[in-house]
């Protein structure tokens, strides 16, 4: 068994039925980018989108309202079954990145929001969003940067507390697949899967959060930091969440509300 596809059954098991617990929280994070993600490969009426990696289907049902015809697909069951419930309109399709179910170049456009950080071996599966898309199409994705902005920093010091334990070093990315969490990291990596044209930009912004909701993704084991929670004790979770809400306060606005600086990388390019 190869390091990427250890890592695959890595990352399905961390959002193995996760969906709603995702949609409660970091959805709303990462639904953020979804219109500059249509907007980078020019979806109209009529375009023939592929939204991988759709989630909860936020990407997949702005597309639908723009008049799109949109295809979509998760590697995780309870996402595409939120997605189908969701945005009835999209067919939707349980799929594993870098083997998709489609024809070469069948797709006028194709998007990945925050699914390259989460596959084994990202050149592969960027060349595969490559293939599906129709020459001349537009593929677009998106990314968490490094080094982190405060919002992801956040997490990184609320677990630095008496008591916690690390479980068993994660299956990382092997060094000769991945590639620089950097715009030019990233553009190269599209570059690399055979695309032109390929610009990266940066995206900003704060993320509003009530204080509580925000917790509630880590509690529910969402994402990496989430695994690393539900894996500690609940005297050292409750010391998890105190420095949170500690750390929280920098950033809580007048109304009570968190305000909590964020960055994203954006990346598209011509096939």
């Amino acid at each position: 068994m190869t390091a990427a596809t250890i890592f695959d059954q890595q990352e399905r098991r961390q959002w193995r039925d996760r969906a709603v617990a995702y949609a409660d929280s970091f959805a709303h994070l990462c639904g953020h980018t979804a219109p500059a993600l249509l907007d980078a490969v020019a979806v109209r009426p009529g375009s023939r989108l592929l939204d991988v990696g759709t989630g909860t289907g936020t990407v997949a049902a702005l597309a639908v309202e723009r008049g799109a015809a949109v295809t979509a697909a998760d590697a995780e069951p309870s996402m595409v079954a939120y997605a189908r419930a969701r945005v009835p309109a999209a067919h939707i399709v349980e799929a594993i990145l870098p083997e998709l179910p489609f024809d070469d170049g069948v797709f006028d456009a194709v998007v990945a929001n925050f699914v390259l950080n989460h596959v084994g071996d990202p050149r592969t599966a960027a060349a595969e969003l490559r293939r599906v898309t129709r020459p001349g199409g537009r593929v677009a994705v998106t990314i968490w940067p490094y080094p982190q902005p405060p919002l992801q920093r956040l997490w990184a010091d609320a677990v630095e507390v008496p008591g916690l334990v690390r479980p068993a070093e994660r299956v990382a990315v092997a060094p000769e697949l991945d590639f620089a969490r950097t715009p030019s990291g990233l553009a190269r990596l599209l570059s690399d899967a055979g695309l032109g044209e390929v610009g990266c930009d940066t995206v900003t912004w704060e993320h509003v959060a009530d204080a509580e909701d925000w917790w509630s993704g880590p509690a529910n084991g969402i994402a990496s930091i989430g695994q690393l929670v539900v894996a500690q004790t609940p005297e050292v979770v409750d010391r998890i969440h105190a420095r949170y809400l500690g750390l929280a306060e920098a950033y809580r606005r007048t109304d009570g509300l968190l305000a909590l600086p964020t960055a994203a990388l954006l990346a598209s390019g011509t096939a």
